[in-house]
Order: C-alpha cells, then structure tokens, then sequence
C-alpha cells in the first residue's frame, strides 16, 4: 500500500478541551483491491510524550514512579500505577531535552546518559500520540522517594529497586503500564549491551 491508497475527504473538530478530538471522513483501499468509501473515525489529540526508565548500571537498580491515575480509576481498578518517568513533549523541545527535564522533575535524578529505545504510537486505533522511549544512565544515591509538581497538582512516590526485583513485579502483573513493560523488556533484551556501555561507570 502506498499514499495513494488512502484520502481523507474532511477533517473536524470534534471536541476542544483539555484535550482535542477530531472527526475524520476517509476513503481506502482494501487489501483484496476493492475500497472502503466515507469511513468515520475520531482521533484523540494529545501530542507526543517521551518516556525513560532510569537505570544506574553499578548498582544494578532501576528506579519506578508510583502515582494516581484517573483512567483506572474510571473503570474501578486500582488507580495509583507503577509506571516510568514519563512528559508531554511541547511544540518547539527536543525529545532529549525533555527527557533530561522530566528525569528531575519526577525523581530529581540528573541523567548522565540517554540510549533511546523505540518510538512508537501509542493507540493507534484512535489517537496521535507516540512515545519516544530512552534507558536514562543515573547514579542511584541521587534517589529520594517524594516528588512532583504542587503547580501540576502531581504527587509521586519513586521506588529505588534492583532490576531483577523490577522484572519479577513486571512477570507477576504488577506493572500495569505498558511504557514500563515495555522499557523493562527491553532492558531484559538488552541487558549486556547497556552493561557493556555504561558498566564501567565512564
């Protein structure tokens, strides 16, 4: 399939709040050659985020943020989640910038080395978002437990674990995030090279 296999005939503004939802009117072709013709869908608009699990490879220490979430909570499950440092990239930043910048604002680490991972979307189904993914290099004694934004009305609790602590809570479903899932299974992939790059402490 290429760009000529699809067009969108009408694009609306569907809601306008905190977050946008657009109404979109699309044709395109199906894979057995015929098309889909006046298909509606809505896309949530939200931006773009970027995401890092902090890593101090001396240690062999992880740290995971701890904070309320309203969207498990909307559908009665249990709301404070397990996730990674975690911010919307603004029109104009860079992604390592943000990176660096949620890094101390969300654990007041000061991040030493980035190692991307994936960029991807999020939900594709229905939104725009994609997450930029980064192993953020950290010393582990940087590690305080409360923080977060009052101006933001963020509260968030950081948990400084070892690795294979992270990955047992990951393999038992304690990790409900999928960002952290994901990172975390990436670390376990890519264990030795990270250790081969950042083990020597330079």
């Amino acid at each position: 399939m290429s760009e000529q296999d699809y067009s969108i005939i009408e694009k609306q503004l569907a809601y306008d709040g905190y977050f946008k939802i657009l109404r979109y009117r699309v044709r395109y072709r199906c894979f057995a050659g015929d098309w889909h013709d006046n298909v509606v869908r809505e896309v949530f608009e939200r931006g773009h985020a970027v995401a890092v699990l902090p890593y101090d490879p001396q240690t062999d220490q992880v740290i995971l943020i701890e904070q309320f979430r309203i969207a498990p909570a909307a559908v009665n499950e249990y709301p404070w989640l397990m996730e990674i440092v975690a911010g919307i990239i603004e029109t104009g930043e860079k992604i390592e910038s943000v990176a660096y910048r949620e890094m101390q604002e969300e654990i007041g680490c000061e991040t030493l080395e980035l190692i991307p991972m994936y960029q991807a979307f999020v939900s594709p189904g229905g939104t725009t978002e994609t997450v930029a993914l980064f192993c953020g290099r950290i010393q582990a004694n940087c590690f305080s437990p409360l923080h977060g934004k009052a101006e933001e009305q963020e509260d968030i609790r950081a948990h400084l674990i070892s690795r294979t602590t992270a990955l047992s809570w990951l393999a038992e479903g304690k990790i409900r995030s999928l960002s952290a899932i994901t990172a975390l299974q990436w670390l376990a992939l890519h264990y030795a090279q990270v250790q081969e790059q950042w083990g020597d402490g330079k």
